[in-house]
């Protein structure tokens, strides 16, 4: 159907819109006549005329294989029968366990929109609390951090394009030149002025490979690290006494707890020696301009949050948060990882970035929602506790699942499709049949990237325009007409109107919903980001410019200052023992994105990366009596899978590496819980490695 949209001018090349993948949100011009022609724009600071090939191949994503009619137990059916059914089976399922006997499950990837109105449908059609998705298990560590140091999760609270002007970034578990490579040009041009790049990572990454300096731990010890790193910038007389004075609160409990981390024992634990400790913090101390970041390799352990507290705590002892030019900083991962996480999806969250138990913001956003703010449930479940909870005494019966594939994603995903096939109703809206919508009862057909128009949140807050490019096949509804669909049946008339299908009235919906949060997007129009080529956050009105660097001035926490929060190292919630020896950790391929269900369909990228592989040291592949591409069997407390053998000195000998766009590898990872932000430990487990057959 047609969307509302303001008034472009004509673009060489095609449509004005972003790239489907990762956080950086590229920006591209999309043709489309007899094929489908991307061509990288240059007005986006994010890229600024760079893609890389998943960019590249985009396109064929639009002629290539797609679902375009809803399958009903596997069945071809009409669109009538199909949310029919899926209304009728909710019924039945909440008349005999309740609201919550439903739940729902989303993902970064979606549009603010979608995300939007996907929680508004959770708490006011369903009335149900069991709402998360799959950002749980991307960003939530460092939000959970960052909120309790500066009061708000902005993934860059500035510009990338800062960046380029630093003296020096530390990256602490993200291999960027592989999962966003035109990040990589901001890097290249701080280091082409003399700036000094330090790379944290268990392997020899494609990033790693261009840092100055390369710091390579045991998996599982980032949090070590990071104690040891500030040990010593407090013993070398490097801490901004100042800054921490004027803009802090909480150090001296900080500067006590560190005291046991002196850089012997640290190196002890890591296998980081005290001499490259010592280079890290003499580069970042002195450094005018300075950055630290994290990613989930740093993030995704039981304990994340308090290791990216650990870095932010160093980022904080060197007076970096708030000063233009400095500051740390999260790499988001999914395209709307940002956004995804400030308008409901969340199980404890309401728009605008407001906790759902707080009486104020149930009043707003109620308001808004023309509900009693009494009739909006409370927190439900975190995404992996959600999925454990499936079909058990007092789980959800039923499961709506929006644009994730948890069979592939999910930790001990074996588990996970028990629990996913104990249900009494699966449904999952998807553009392709991916491995969880293959095990559908309802597959409903959806419109991708370029075929609907929306705004996405890049890694710096700026909220962006995705300009609709092309007509979607006859026969695939987008996800704002689907869960209209849905509120229609099980609401009436007066349950629709709540869900308009035009994605700028849903916009402006969000912008009354979000006003007076921490996100707060009230001044951002459709017209300001075509006009400005996107806004930052917060942005409370019309006449307001945006906010690329929110901390210039205070912090957002009731005092304005910045709190350091004292931590301590644990190991990881799995390690190494007799019968499984190493350690494993996972992660990206340059050609693929997340659970692979779209870029596995793309000849090109999969040319480029046809297989998962199991990655090792020579001297372990000697051991175990391995040639490179002999097929070998990972086995985990949890479950097994096979892949060929990949002989590489990139990494420890104590350590193998396995990407995780493939089914399989994470019937490997460990669910354990961060007790903070609910993330799972996806980047180590202890494993055995042994040769298949």
């Amino acid at each position: 159907m047609p969307v509302s949209l303001p008034p472009q001018t004509p673009v060489k090349g095609g449509t004005a819109t972003h790239c489907p993948y990762c956080a950086l949100q590229c920006g591209m011009n999309v043709a489309v006549d007899e094929t489908v022609t991307i061509t990288p724009r240059h007005d986006v600071p994010a890229n600024a005329g760079g893609l890389c090939q998943k960019g590249w191949t985009a396109g064929e994503l639009l002629t290539g294989e797609r679902l375009t009619t809803p399958l009903l137990h596997g069945e071809e059916v009409g669109w009538d029968e199909a949310l029919g059914f899926v209304a009728d089976r909710i019924r039945a399922v909440q008349a005999e366990h309740g609201p919550d006997g439903v739940a729902v499950f989303g993902g970064g990837g979606l549009t603010n929109e979608k995300a939007y109105l996907l929680g508004k449908f959770a708490r006011v059609v369903l009335r149900t609390s069991q709402i998360d998705y799959n950002g749980r298990f991307c960003m939530s560590s460092a939000a959970a951090a960052t909120n309790r140091a500066f009061g708000m999760d902005r993934g860059l609270p500035f510009p990338i394009t800062d960046l380029a002007r630093a003296d020096a970034v530390l990256i602490a578990g993200g291999n960027v030149a592989e999962t966003m490579p035109p990040f990589v040009r901001h890097l290249t041009a701080m280091r082409a002025a003399g700036g000094r790049l330090i790379v944290i990572d268990p392997r020899v990454t494609a990033t790693a490979r261009q840092a100055d300096l390369h710091l390579q731990p045991t998996p599982g010890t980032d949090l070590a690290l990071a104690l040891g790193l500030l040990h010593i910038v407090v013993a070398e007389g490097d801490v901004d006494e100042a800054y921490v004075a004027a803009r802090t609160s909480g150090f001296d409990a900080v500067r006590t707890s560190v005291a046991a981390w002196w850089p012997e024992r640290v190196e002890r634990i890591t296998g980081v020696p005290v001499a490259r400790m010592r280079d890290a913090v003499a580069i970042l101390a002195g450094a005018s301009r300075a950055a630290i970041l994290t990613g989930r390799g740093a993030e995704q352990h039981a304990k994340g949050t308090d290791t990216v507290s650990a870095f932010v705590n160093l980022a904080l002892a060197l007076g970096l948060p708030g000063r233009e030019g400095s500051g740390y900083g999260c790499v988001t991962g999914q395209g709307n990882g940002q956004g995804g996480r400030e308008h409901g999806q969340k199980a404890d969250q309401l728009p605008g970035y407001r906790r759902i138990d707080d009486p104020a913001a149930r009043a707003h956003v109620a308001a808004v929602w023309g509900v009693d703010p009494g009739d909006l449930p409370g927190p439900g479940r975190s995404a992996y506790e959600l999925l454990d909870a499936l079909g058990t005494g007092g789980g959800p019966r039923a499961l709506l699942l929006f644009g994730s594939n948890p069979l592939v994603s999910a930790p001990r995903a074996g588990h996970v499709a028990e629990r996913l096939g104990s249900l009494d109703l699966l449904v999952v809206s998807d553009l392709v049949l991916s491995e969880t919508a293959a095990t559908a009862d309802v597959v409903l057909p959806t419109t991708q990237w370029a075929e609907e128009s929306g705004t996405m949140t890049n890694l710096e807050g700026r909220v962006l325009l995705r300009r609709q490019a092309a007509a979607p096949p006859s026969g695939v509804r987008s996800d704002l007409e689907i869960l209209r669909g849905l509120a229609t049946r099980l609401r009436g008339t007066a349950g629709a109107e709540g869900f308009p299908t035009d994605p700028r009235e849903v916009f402006d919906e969000l912008r009354r919903a979000s006003a007076g949060g921490i996100a707060d997007y009230a001044g951002i129009t459709y017209e300001r980001i075509a006009a400005e080529t996107g806004v930052f956050w917060p942005c409370p009105a019309e006449d307001h410019p945006g906010t690329p660097r929110p901390f210039l001035d205070g912090f957002a926490t009731p005092d304005g200052r910045a709190r350091f929060v004292p931590v301590e190292h644990r190991p990881p919630e799995e390690d190494v023992d007799p019968e499984y020896p190493l350690h494993l950790t996972t992660g990206r391929v340059l050609a693929h994105y997340q659970s692979g269900a779209q870029t596995r369909r793309i000849a090109t990228l999969n040319m480029a990366a046809p297989e998962a592989f199991v990655e090792l040291h020579p001297d372990l592949a000697e051991h175990l009596d391995v040639a490179p591409g002999e097929m070998l069997r990972v086995v985990s407390r949890r479950g097994a899978t096979e892949a060929p053998a990949r002989v590489n000195p990139a990494i420890r000998q104590d350590t193998v590496f396995m990407p995780f766009h493939w089914p399989g590898v994470n019937l490997l990872t460990n669910p354990a819980l961060d007790p903070v932000s609910r993330m799972p430990e996806f980047k180590v487990c202890a494993v055995r490695v042994e040769r298949a057959g």
